[in-house]
């Protein structure tokens, strides 16, 4: 993947909007790796209040244990960047907010932080929609720390996109 520009990022948040609008759905973000990029990253969009509810930047355990309900176990068996970490992120930001769709993403940007099993650009991203089941992807992008949030940025509005272009996203009932 290339590393989008800020003009790429306005233009995804801008069609994540759209289907956001179209579908009658709020947006909860829950960010650790991106620090609330993407919750500026979609309220950078003229009319975002439409369908933006919040944002949760969760850094530390302590954060996404108070902010989002990850419990410590899953903490400290699997670590903050891990699967099961991010599915419990984006289960919490549904349950903690009023929206009815959330993404949340937990990954290592670097420079330092990666591990063999984890190397610098290893990234989870999760959505799910209020009733409905959390889907997560493992990532892994190239670059220095801003390539790897960007890309984070970029793939979480893209997957929100692809989520809500589903019929029972628009249509729980279907």
């Amino acid at each position: 993947m290339l590393v989008p520009t800020d003009s790429d990022l306005r233009e995804i948040a801008r069609a994540t909007g759209d289907s956001l609008l179209a579908c009658h759905q709020t947006l909860v973000t829950a960010e650790s790796c991106t620090g609330g990029w993407i919750a500026k990253t979609v309220t950078d969009i003229d009319g975002s209040s439409a369908w933006f509810d919040c944002g949760m930047a969760a850094y530390s355990y302590e954060a996404k244990q108070a902010l989002l309900g990850v419990r410590p176990q899953t903490l400290e068996e699997h670590g903050a960047v891990s699967r099961e970490t991010v599915l419990e992120m984006v289960s919490g930001a549904l349950v903690n907010s009023g929206a009815g769709v959330a993404v949340a993403v937990t990954g290592i940007a670097g420079p330092g932080g990666g591990t063999d099993d984890k190397p610098v650009g290893t990234v989870w991203i999760a959505w799910k929609r209020r009733g409905g089941y959390p889907e997560a992807d493992l990532f892994h992008f190239n670059g220095d720390r801003e390539a790897v949030r960007r890309q984070t940025v970029a793939r979480a509005l893209q997957g929100l996109g692809a989520l809500l272009s589903t019929p029972a996203a628009c249509h729980p009932d279907s």
